[in-house]
Order: C-alpha cells, then structure tokens, then sequence
C-alpha cells in the first residue's frame, strides 16, 4: 500500500521559513512525479512545484520561484519544499502526492496523496 506522509508546517512568522517533508513507502517511485500543492481556506488546490524521481528535474509555478525550493533524498525516499521569505498568503493545507501522468500540474491525475500539514504565517 502506498503512503505519502507530510511533516514540518506549523506557525511562522511573516520572512520566516519552513522544511516540509513528505515521506514515501509502499513501492518504487522511480517512475513517478511528486509534487506539492497548497489549499487555503475557501480556495482550490493549487499546484507549486513538482520533482521528477529519478532525474530530479523541477518543476515550479512563478510565483514561488526563488522562495520555495523542492528536492528529494532517494536514499530516505523522500521529498522535501524549502519555503522561504513566507508571507501571510502561504497560509494553507500542504500536501505531497505522487502521479505517473505528463500533466503534472493538474491536481486531479495523481494517484497518491498525503493527509497534508498546515502551515501558517501570521504577519
């Protein structure tokens, strides 16, 4: 059985930052895509950055690059977002999930989710 699990949000302050980690088990992810989106209260799932497996290739929406940084530790299976310089509005659910689909910016054909961490940024 597949797992994604997230760790690392919690409360910071406005310019501060966080390491989230999204832990996976249950099979090999070389043939996969993982990638972290965000859901603020009221508003959609969004996507931010992806990484591919087993090249490592990156993925990002503009409006975090240069603050947000993924990776991976193939060894620890694991995938990791570097969230710097946060702002209020970063404020949301993060979750972690896994597809084999070229489309990977699109919430809706990846087939692995974690139950997400909240991350909150007062001002």
């Amino acid at each position: 059985q597949v797992q994604l699990v997230e760790s690392g949000g919690g409360l910071v302050q406005a310019g501060g930052s966080l390491r989230l980690s999204c832990a996976a088990s249950g099979r090999t992810f070389s043939n996969y895509v993982v990638g972290w989106f965000r859901q603020a209260s009221g508003k959609e799932r969004e996507f931010l950055a992806a990484i591919t497996w087993s090249s490592g290739r990156t993925y990002y929406i503009d409006s975090v690059k240069g603050r947000f940084t993924i990776s991976r530790d193939n060894a620890k299976n694991t995938v990791y977002l570097q969230m710097n310089s946060l702002k209020p509005e970063d404020t949301a659910v993060y979750y972690c999930a896994a597809t084999t689909s070229p489309t990977i910016t699109a919430w809706g054909t990846y087939h692995y989710w974690g139950q997400g961490t909240q991350v909150t940024v007062s001002s």
